[in-house]
Parts: C-alpha cells; sequence; structure tokens
C-alpha cells in the first residue's frame, strides 16, 4: 500500500536512475498525458530531477513540465533496462518513460497530469499538504498547530489528512497510535499536548525508518517493519491483525472502521487506552 515511505524510496531509485538522461520514448493511454506528448514531445528532454512531497511523486523535466502522479491504492513505478521483460502485464500499464538506459513503468496510476513550474506553484492538491514527514526541514510546530486545530475530530482521522502533515497511510496509522499509546478513536481535544508531540515524533521516526536503505545489495527493504522483530511475519504490531493477540500484552487486536472512507482501523484496547 503506498505510503510515504513508498514514494520516497519510489522517487529516490527512480532519481538515481533518470536524473541527467534524455528522454528517448514516452508512452501513455491516458489521454491527458498523449496529447501533451503530441503537442510538445517529451523525447529529447533531460530528466533533471524525480522528487517526493508527501504522498505525490513529481518527475521533472527540461523545458518547464512536471509529470505528477499519485499511486492512491495500487499504482506503482518499476524500472527495468531497455528490452527486460516487464513483472506485470501490459494492460495495467500507465505510463513509459525511457532512456538509453533505463526504462521507467508506472503501472495502475490513477492520478497523473503534466504542470508547469507556473501551475504547480498553484496546484491546490500540493498547497494544501501539510509539512511532509520525511523533508529534512519538517516542521513539527506547524504541524503540531494544524493537529490541534481538529480539536473534534478523532485522533485516527486527523492522522491521515495530509493538510495537517504529510505521509502517513492508513497503515501507519495504525502502528503510529499503536507505539504512541493512543486510542484511535479519542478526539484531538481529549490529547495533552505531550501526546500530540509524541504522536507526530512517532510518526516521523517510523516513516523515517522505513526510507533508510538497508545493507542488501539492491539497498531497499524488503517489507515495511515497524517492531523491533527481524522475523518478516512479525514486522508490524496491529495492522492487518484483528482477532490476533497483541504482540505486546496479548489482548485480541480489534478492528473497526473509520473515517469517511471507511478505512480498517486496527488497535489493542488495552495497550492504547
Amino acid at each position: 500500500m503506498p505510503e510515504g515511505d513508498t514514494i520516497f524510496r519510489a522517487a529516490r531509485t527512480l532519481h538515481r536512475a533518470l536524473a541527467g538522461r534524455v528522454v528517448s520514448a514516452f508512452e501513455s493511454p491516458l489521454t491527458a498525458l498523449a496529447r501533451v506528448d503530441e503537442d510538445t514531445p517529451l523525447a529529447g528532454r533531460t530528466i533533471r530531477s524525480v522528487r517526493p512531497v508527501g504522498k505525490h511523486l513529481l518527475i521533472e523535466f527540461s523545458g518547464d513540465l512536471v509529470l505528477r502522479t499519485h499511486m492512491r491504492m495500487n499504482g506503482s513505478w518499476h524500472i527495468y533496462r531497455p528490452g527486460e521483460r516487464w513483472r506485470r502485464p501490459r494492460a495495467a500499464m500507465r505510463i513509459v518513460v525511457a532512456t538509453d538506459a533505463y526504462v521507467a513503468v508506472g503501472f495502475d496510476i490513477p492520478v497523473a497530469e503534466f504542470l508547469t513550474a507556473r501551475t504547480l506553484g498553484r496546484h491546490a492538491g500540493l498547497n494544501r499538504l501539510g509539512p511532509d514527514l520525511l523533508s529534512p526541514g519538517f516542521d513539527e510546530a506547524t504541524a503540531l498547530a494544524r493537529f490541534r486545530l481538529a480539536a473534534n475530530r478523532p485522533v485516527g482521522e486527523v492522522l491521515l489528512d495530509q493538510r495537517v502533515m504529510a505521509g502517513v497511510g492508513n497503515v501507519f496509522k495504525c502502528e503510529v497510535l499503536f507505539v504512541s499509546g493512543v486510542d484511535p478513536f479519542r478526539p484531538v481535544s481529549a490529547i495533552t499536548d505531550e501526546e500530540a508531540q509524541k504522536v507526530i515524533r512517532v510518526a516521523r521516526d517510523l516513516l523515517t525508518a522505513n526510507v533508510a536503505e538497508s545493507g542488501s545489495p539492491s539497498g531497499v527493504r524488503a517489507y515495511r517493519r515497524t517492531t523491533r522483530f527481524m522475523n518478516p511475519a512479525a514486522s508490524l504490531w496491529v495492522y492487518g491483525r484483528g482477532g490476533k493477540p497483541c504482540r505486546r500484552c496479548g489482548t485480541p487486536i480489534e478492528s473497526r472502521k473509520q473515517g469517511e472512507s471507511a478505512r480498517l482501523t486496527y488497535w489493542c484496547p488495552k495497550c492504547q487506552k
């Protein structure tokens, strides 16, 4: 499930493979993208950078053109060598950006558009984002102030609000609140400043830990982990573990739909009072 850590790692991998290279071919079945390529072809442009902004991924090309993508629930980017067989069916392809050395393929990407520097600066979805938890310049004070403005909302819903702080998705929401010892259905007004600060710092710590490069040859972690257990089957505290015993106290993990999007929330009723 693409969350801030997934987008960060994807952007890092794409940047290393593509930045500084010239586009040799571009392809997309998405009408809006294909139309821009017809009017102002991407072939011949240099890829300047690939960077994450919260859950958005931005690919900047020479000639004042930026490709913005958002993965939602199922989107992903893959990198291949020219001629290498894709690991996903062609029917799932939404974007191909090819260079002489690498081919970037976006699969099942539901949101994609070309922007200029001007339209990027005015983009509502980007301008409304809260402080990015994975940014080196993360502004904790602003995140805390925005967190406090949502006084009457449950903390589990507020953590998913990208206008408060950007990067947390449903998996990290559940894991962050477990590690912080906070019930996801408590209103923000019932949370102390110390607790709120702890939630924000745990969110930043867990996301940061999951974008750290491993010692594997690829440099990529094999799985997302919020616990200290090395067993991949015990990598998460509560997410997806409804009815199973809490890894700390043995109490059965509970789950319930939460918020307008009815996302499943997992929590331990004993550890998160």
